[in-house]
């Protein structure tokens, strides 16, 4: 290693907020992986120059390349600290042979690499993982099945049930799985890396959402099919198998090593992943979650991810100093601290209702009475916007809704001034009694916290899409009088709305273009090209208790 990759290294170190190191090593380059079906993949060994004999391996395996950030921030950092990195292209992408195909060969492939690192000199037979994001699911396609099983792994900002990303409860996160699209789609087409704003793709990301058919949207902005989209749009429909080789949540968790995890509340995947700690919990792995403040990919997450995984890593590859604290570190927006606790859900929380009023109030007390429904029409050729939120990239977050909250197809229910601070941790959920006058809709809930100038910015929220072929079901049934009580769950939070400010919860049919438009015709996604009007009848009655539950921390 040259004094000018020394230097980048401790640049990278403090960018990183790492403590400085400089351990040398060497790379080998295109290091090739024999998988099944006669392909190889191609991958970078990073050894220590002064390593005495076999050693652990930390793999990573990734589809996005083997240099620039990927190299600086997530190989370098621990090479740096004398581990050995095996870092990895998955299939058909930068070098390696065969077709990426995204979440489908990961199982079989990252298998292979495990068997083939364990078998050569270099490695004494001890394996980690880590990454996050896709290289977060590499390790979720493994971890649960490999024997002997792996030392420890790192899933980071990603979910067991990897399918969540682009399919919430039924909805297609659509303006997610496109934005992806058309990143994968050219990434090994040179020009400027993912992260930098690109004006004209924006453009073109913008106008493809909004066409019909979707199945070609892929085309209209990277300018020739990806796989991952035709795959995404063609397999949307309820009951579809395609998926199942992706999703690891019905995996045997007992076999998984110890884990570690960090994510943000404005990440996509926050809401799985917290689900993933406590099955892994329930299950007996020791496990460690950290959630921030952050979108996904965000530079404090990723600070956060690397600084983690260094004490993680030393600790169970080299007998170092276990971590400290409690395994659930959280941060509490708007009170600018962080919370441990030992468990999650916190057990300090405590559920308590707001429930709608006629009226467009919100109140802890539920209606006494029979007043007429609230309504709205939901209208697939203008669909209901949607700011902010759990995005894959920015800008997500939060933001003002008052232009969203004063259209015809969003009802609004505001509860009074609080006379003292409320702090929301855990996971928030609502039920909504409606009645739809199409079988095929979706039911969008959003909490937000309404300022003293009244601003509101959405803390939280979901959806959750009714098709015929699902409702009734666990999460919607159907009463006697034909209304439906349709349970939404919202993403979870660690949160404090002020003394002083209000809770606002909206209601609406949709949240475009984060989720496709439900069309209400039951077409495919793929093909569908036209829509109907749906008028929605939303109840907030003695019989019909509409309300949002929300985890206050006592």
């Amino acid at each position: 290693m040259n004094v000018l990759a020394r230097a980048g290294g401790l640049l990278a170190d403090a960018l990183l907020g790492l403590p400085l190191r400089a351990t040398a090593y060497a790379v080998d380059r295109d290091v090739a992986v024999p998988v099944p079906g006669g392909v190889s993949l191609l991958g970078d060994l990073y050894r220590p120059r002064r390593a005495a004999g076999p050693q652990p391996v930390v793999l990573i395996r990734l589809p996005y390349g083997r240099t620039g950030m990927v190299a600086h921030a997530f190989a370098a950092p621990y090479a740096r600290r004398g581990f050995q990195v095996f870092v990895q292209s998955t299939r058909g992408t930068f070098g390696s042979g065969g077709h990426f195909r995204p979440f489908t060969a990961e199982h079989e492939d990252g298998l292979a690499t495990v068997a083939w690192l364990r078998e050569q000199p270099w490695c004494d037979g001890r394996v980690a993982m880590t990454g996050g994001s896709y290289f977060g699911h590499t390790q979720w396609a493994v971890a649960p099945y490999v024997d002997p099983p792996l030392v420890s792994v790192s899933p980071h900002i990603t979910a067991a049930r990897i399918t969540a990303a682009f399919y919430d409860h039924g909805a297609p996160l659509l303006q997610n799985a496109l934005t992806w699209s058309s990143q994968i789609g050219r990434q090994e087409a040179g020009g400027l890396p993912a992260p930098i704003p690109r004006p004209r793709l924006a453009v073109k990301l913008r106008h493809a959402l909004r066409r019909l058919p979707l199945q070609a949207a892929d085309t209209a902005v990277v300018g020739a099919p990806v796989a991952f989209w035709r795959d995404f749009t063609t397999h949307a429909e309820p009951g579809d198998d395609f998926w199942s080789v992706a999703d690891h949540d019905g995996a045997d968790l007992a076999r998984m090593p110890p884990v570690n995890m960090v994510t943000g509340w404005w990440d996509l995947f926050a809401a799985e992943q917290l689900a993933d700690y406590r099955a892994l919990r329930a299950a007996g792995v020791p496990a460690r979650i950290t959630v921030g403040p952050w979108l996904h990919g965000e530079t404090g997450e990723l600070k956060a991810l690397v600084r983690t995984d260094v004490t993680w890593l030393d600790h169970h590859l080299r007998g170092g100093p276990a971590p400290k604290g409690a395994p659930v570190r959280l941060y509490l927006q708007e009170a600018g601290t962080w919370l441990e606790f030992d468990s999650w859900p916190p057990s300090r929380s405590r559920d308590v209702l707001h429930h709608l009023r006629p009226g467009g109030g919100l109140t802890e007390e539920a209606e006494a009475g029979d007043p007429e429904p609230s309504r709205f029409t939901y209208d697939p050729t203008d669909p209901t916007p949607t700011v902010g939120g759990p995005m894959l990239q920015a800008p997500g977050k939060q933001a003002d809704n008052r232009s969203v909250e004063e259209r015809a197809d969003v009802l609004v229910f505001t509860g009074p001034v609080l006379a003292s601070g409320l702090d929301v941790v855990g996971p928030v959920r609502a039920r909504v009694y409606v009645r739809p006058e199409l079988e095929h809709a979706d039911v969008f809930v959003r909490l937000c916290d309404v300022d003293r100038d009244g601003a509101s910015r959405n803390v939280v929220d979901g959806i959750r899409r009714l098709d015929p072929r699902t409702v009734p079901g666990p999460d919607v049934t159907v009463g006697e009088d034909g209304v439906l009580a349709v349970d939404v769950e919202l993403f979870p939070t660690a949160y404090r709305i002020a003394a002083g400010h209000r809770l606002r919860v909206q209601v609406s049919g949709g949240a475009f273009p984060r989720f496709a438009r439900n069309l209400g015709t039951g077409e495919p996604l793929g093909t569908a090209v036209a829509g109907r009007p749906c008028p929605f009848r939303v109840f907030h009655d003695t019989g019909h208790p509409s309300h949002v539950v929300l985890p206050v921390l006592s």
